[in-house]
């Protein structure tokens, strides 16, 4: 008998790189995870999310308040210190002009320059400016003329700008103002800047200048923006406060039922939510309760009827077992004679021990199945080759692929260092996939392909028959179901195969996926993980075959069976995978 065709690559080829688990999470010390963490945070938590929308929009307001208020203030102190200045300096040029005009002055030089001394004092005294600044509008020299004074930080005349200078020049009845900044010994104050003209007998217009400084009033506005920007940032610490609080109190139920809808879901189907009061979130608690109990009563309901159905099926398999034995016996005897019968009762003996067969098969599925539903399956592993494995199971089923007129193609660039599992049972998988694609196959090339890496190995049987539909892809592990109902089982399936395969995949942590496309063919995949409980990331060999296809096998062109002894392949190849 032929052995399999096996087609192997001259160097190995490194397998997929797949992640063992699920990236681990980045702790906050970590700075430059701050941004990330503060994202997933605003994502999962409605207390989070809730208070930083407060405080920033509270914030925002009482930025604009505080910034409103501010601005008013220093506005109404401006005005009400520049109206008390234009008061004091109207009532103090009143008063030096009142002495201008009572005086007598006859064109005596002496007399003017003491009565320009005497308005100097009288300034002085009626204002409260310590700083001022007499100037002769008329620069004509003129021995009357008393000379110009200054005090103060008026000393200094570029104080004064020439748009106030010539504002008072054109204007001898208004009082004009701007505003300044003060040189003092402590740095620059703002101030204002009050002219006006004096009109001196025998002389003329002189310009009279005072400023005042706005210190006061700056200290003023500096302490109420202070106490504004204190009592801002209190309110917003007591915002975010009572939001906190307020939120607490709604988003611990909340969590709770969350928490608690995570255990029934996990299957805890005894716990409740703590009921506390008799507001809204207490009526939530006792009907989510209520509800629980409904689907826990339900759910023992149903387990105990599939415990019934589950211990009928197995009872009725075990009382099967005894009689079918005594059936099978009686005709394996008679099949053994039928050459002694007539045609038609050595036609009936041929078809009663196919059918005696067939039933003894189904039987042996449904203690199978039975026995997944009660959850007593336990695995016996030990350390296996999949890719001989593979190689076994092809030779073993040679004879029915030649009975197809299949060839059947092992690719095995990997899967040869051992791997724990149930040899038995993924031998049974192997069999089973085998079998299907000999059966829909179409008579055309099967590539039985085995892979490995670092976490994983994979066996993935693919066949070029008709193929299925998507709606047939998504139901091909159900129980007794067929792509096509009129189709008739030529090698005595039973319509277990596929889903004892998916059990007996993922009783190891594995994956049993599928592809298939009208046309095209069919591609099931098996992956077994190599020390993990379970399978992570993608599988060794890719479920989606791609664009391949008929001509991309015959291209493979018949191969000769290899010999190669197990323990040195095993040396040679599974240390690099």
């Amino acid at each position: 008998m032929p052995g399999p065709s096996i087609a192997r690559p001259s160097t190995s080829t490194s397998g997929i790189a797949v992640t063992a688990g699920p990236p681990p999470l980045t702790g906050w010390r970590e700075w430059r995870a701050w941004p990330g963490n503060l994202a997933a945070l605003w994502k999962r938590s409605l207390r989070f999310r809730t208070i930083l929308v407060t405080v920033v929009l509270t914030a925002l307001a009482i930025l604009i308040a505080c910034i409103w208020m501010a601005l008013a203030i220093q506005n109404d102190l401006f005005q009400s210190r520049l109206l008390q200045v234009q008061t004091d300096a109207r009532r103090a040029t009143t008063a030096a002009q009142g002495t201008l005009d009572s005086s007598v002055v006859q064109g005596d030089v002496v007399q003017i320059q003491n009565l320009m001394t005497s308005v100097q004092n009288n300034l002085a005294q009626q204002s409260s400016s310590d700083s001022i600044t007499v100037r002769r509008i008329d620069r004509t020299p003129s021995a009357l003329a008393p000379q110009d004074f200054s005090s103060g930080v008026l000393s200094d005349q570029n104080l004064i700008s020439e748009s106030l200078r010539s504002s008072v020049q054109a204007s001898p009845q208004n009082q004009w103002w701007q505003s300044v900044a003060l040189p003092t010994e402590n740095g620059v104050l703002p101030g204002i800047i009050v002219g006006q003209q004096l009109i001196v007998p025998d002389v003329g217009a002189y310009e009279l200048y005072l400023a005042y400084d706005l210190g006061s009033a700056s200290q003023t506005l500096g302490f109420i923006q202070g106490t504004l920007w204190v009592v801002g940032i209190g309110l917003i610490l007591l915002i975010g406060a009572i939001s906190w609080f307020v939120l607490r109190s709604v988003t611990i139920p909340i969590g709770e039922a969350a928490d608690t809808s995570a255990q029934l879901a996990a299957g805890e189907l005894g716990v409740r939510l703590p009921v506390r009061g008799e507001d809204e979130l207490a009526t939530l608690g006792r009907s989510f309760n209520a509800m629980a109990d409904s689907i826990q009563s339900q759910i023992k309901e149903l387990a105990d009827l599939s415990l019934v159905q589950q211990r009928f099926v197995s009872d009725v398999s075990h009382e099967l077992r005894t009689p079918l034995t005594t059936i099978r016996l009686a005709a394996d005897m008679l099949n053994d004679r039928r050459e002694d019968f007539d045609p038609a009762t050595a036609r009936a003996a041929e078809l009663l021990n196919a059918q005696v067969q067939r039933f003894e098969t189904l039987l042996t599925d449904l203690l199978e199945i039975s026995r997944y539903d009660a959850g007593s399956v336990q695995l016996e592993l030990e350390p296996t080759s999949l890719a001989h494995l593979a190689e076994d199971v092809i030779e073993s089923m040679q004879q029915l692929a030649d009975q197809h007129g299949t060839d059947v193609r092992l690719v095995a660039p990997g899967g040869y260092s051992p791997v724990e599992m149930d040899p038995r049972r993924v031998r049974r998988v192997v069999r089973n996939l085998l079998g299907n694609a000999i059966e829909h196959g179409e008579g055309r090339p099967i590539v039985v392909t085995v892979d490995s890496d670092q976490q994983a190995v994979a066996i993935g049987v693919r066949d070029f028959g008709l193929g299925m539909k998507a709606d047939d892809v998504d139901r091909v592990f159900d129980r007794f179901w067929r792509a096509d109902p009129s189709r008739k089982r030529t090698i005595g399936g039973t319509g277990l195969g596929l889903s004892i395969a998916l059990g007996d995949a993922r009783l190891h942590g594995g994956e049993l996926a599928v592809w298939s496309e009208l046309g095209r063919g069919t591609h099931f995949v098996l992956t077994l993980p190599r020390t993990a409980t379970r399978v992570w990331g993608a599988s060794p060999i890719p479920v989606d075959p791609g664009d391949d296809g008929a001509a991309g096998i015959e291209a493979l062109g018949l191969t000769q069976p290899i010999e190669i002894p197990r323990d040195a392949a095993a040396t040679r190849v599974g240390g690099a995978k």
